[in-house]
């Protein structure tokens, strides 16, 4: 599978530290998608939509790991049962606010995501399709409701000038 970027996300977030965990926690925080042209023509009609899904790869996440601790828990849980960005795939997903269209760039609120995302596709909110009754929430249902940004438990770390550690979980890879 070889996915290509159709855009780049854009936020006031530059690293995971500090990023709000969820866009349900991000109310005020604007950003915007820089869409490549040749995409363009895909947004026909989506300016009548309040919310969109941004799907994209987690370029900044640390290395994928089976079990993890995420940032509402102090236990540890399978990664499936979590949206910890240390994923085998590297894929997230945000359901953000479309606050208007201006040619190539999507201006939005409630961005979750850091800058510079590289952006794999964009589909409307639908209420209908979207939004399901539930009776259960696993783990979740059992740890308090409270607002919680990221931490750097899960971004790569990186070097610089002679090999020193400059944040996150080491991969060895260099940025």
């Amino acid at each position: 599978m070889v996915f290509e970027p159709i855009g780049v996300i854009r936020s006031a977030f530059t690293q995971a530290t500090g990023t709000p965990i969820q866009p349900c926690r991000a109310a005020g925080s604007a950003g915007r998608v820089e869409l490549l042209a040749p995409y363009v023509a895909g947004l026909q009609d989506l300016d009548g939509f309040d919310r969109i899904w941004l799907l994209y790869h987690f370029d900044r996440a640390a290395a994928a790991r089976l079990q993890v601790i995420p940032y509402r828990d102090v236990v540890e849980h399978g990664i499936f049962a979590t949206r910890v960005p240390a994923r085998p795939n590297a894929l997230g997903m945000s359901c953000v606010r479309l606050v208007q269209i201006a040619g190539a760039v999507l201006h939005l609120d409630e961005v979750d995501i850091l800058d510079g995302t590289p952006l794999l596709d964009i589909k409307p909110y639908v209420p209908e399709y979207d939004n399901y009754p539930i009776r259960r929430c696993g783990w979740i249902d059992r740890v308090p409701d409270v607002p919680v940004v990221a931490d750097a438990r899960f971004e790569k770390r990186r070097t610089c000038c002679g090999g020193h550690s400059v944040g996150g979980q080491q991969t060895g890879a260099v940025r």
